[in-house]
C-alpha cells in the first residue's frame, strides 16, 4: 500500500508541476494580448482566441480572469516576444519562442539547455528559413470546395487545403488567420475547431536514431521547464 502510495503521490505532483507550467504559460500569453490591444475578448481577436484555447486545454477560469484583469490595470510587467534559433540532438532544427522580462535570464536558461544537449544556438533566420510560418485551422468535414468557396469570398490567400481521414485542414497566412477563422464559422454553423493556431511547419522533417531520440527529447523536456519558454517548433519526426 505504502508503493502505490508513493507513486500516485508521484503521479499528483508530476500532474501539478505540468498544470501550473501551464497556466503560467497562458497567463503570460493572455496578459500580453490583452495589454497590447484591449482587454476584452470580444474587441480583441487575439485575446479572444487565446481565451477559447486555454479553455481547451482546461485552463481555470479564475487564472484566465486574472490575467487579463491584471492587464487592465496600471503598470505590471513588460514582457517581451524573443525568438531563439539553433540545432539540437543529431542535427535537429529548433525554434524556440519566449516571452521575457529578462533578456538576461532567459538567454541564460536557453544556452543553458543547448549546451547540457551538445545542441548548438544559431543566428537569427538561420533556421526559420527552413520552416512555413502559417495559420492552421482543421475541423471535421470533407466538403473541400465549400471551404475554398468561402475563402475565396473574402479574399483569404489559402495556401492549402488538405481532405484526409474525414478531416479537412486549411492551411493560410498568419496574417489571415482571424478572417479565415470568421469565414469558416459563417460559412459551416455550429463548426468546431479541433486545431486552430499560427504555428511553423518544417519544409523537411528529420529521422533520428534511436539514441539522438532520446537525447532529443531530453533536450525538448529541459527547455519546456524554462518558465519563459512559450512554444518549441523542431523538425523531428517522432514515432
Amino acid at each position: 500500500m505504502g508503493r502505490i502510495f508513493e507513486k500516485r503521490k508521484h503521479s499528483i505532483f508530476k500532474t501539478a508541476a505540468q498544470n501550473s507550467k501551464l497556466y503560467s504559460k497562458y497567463s503570460k500569453q493572455l496578459y500580453v494580448a490583452a495589454k497590447n490591444g484591449v482587454p476584452d475578448p470580444e474587441a480583441n481577436p487575439v485575446l479572444r482566441s487565446l481565451v477559447e484555447k486555454a479553455k481547451r486545454d482546461n485552463v481555470p477560469s479564475h487564472v484566465i480572469d486574472k490575467a487579463i484583469q491584471k492587464a487592465a490595470g496600471t503598470g505590471g510587467e513588460d514582457f517581451q516576444p524573443v525568438r531563439y534559433e539553433g540545432f539540437g540532438p543529431g542535427g535537429a532544427l529548433v525554434i524556440v519562442d519566449c516571452l521575457t522580462d529578462n533578456n538576461t535570464r532567459t538567454i541564460s536558461e536557453i544556452r543553458s539547455c543547448f549546451s547540457k544537449a551538445g545542441a548548438k544556438l544559431a543566428g537569427n533566420g538561420s533556421v526559420v528559413m527552413s520552416f512555413d510560418h502559417l495559420a492552421v485551422l482543421s475541423f471535421k468535414g470533407d466538403n473541400e470546395e465549400k471551404v475554398l468557396e468561402a475563402m475565396f469570398a473574402v479574399d483569404v490567400a489559402v495556401e492549402d487545403v488538405e481532405s484526409k481521414e474525414g478531416a479537412i485542414t486549411v492551411f493560410v497566412p498568419p496574417a489571415e488567420f482571424y478572417k479565415a477563422k470568421t469565414a469558416l464559422l459563417e460559412a459551416f454553423p455550429g463548426l468546431e475547431l479541433e486545431v486552430q493556431e499560427i504555428t511553423f511547419l518544417p519544409q523537411a522533417t528529420k529521422t533520428l536514431s534511436a539514441e539522438e531520440l532520446a537525447s532529443f527529447e531530453k533536450f525538448l523536456a529541459m527547455l519546456n521547464d524554462c518558465d519563459d519558454v512559450q512554444e518549441i517548433y523542431h523538425n523531428v519526426a517522432v514515432p
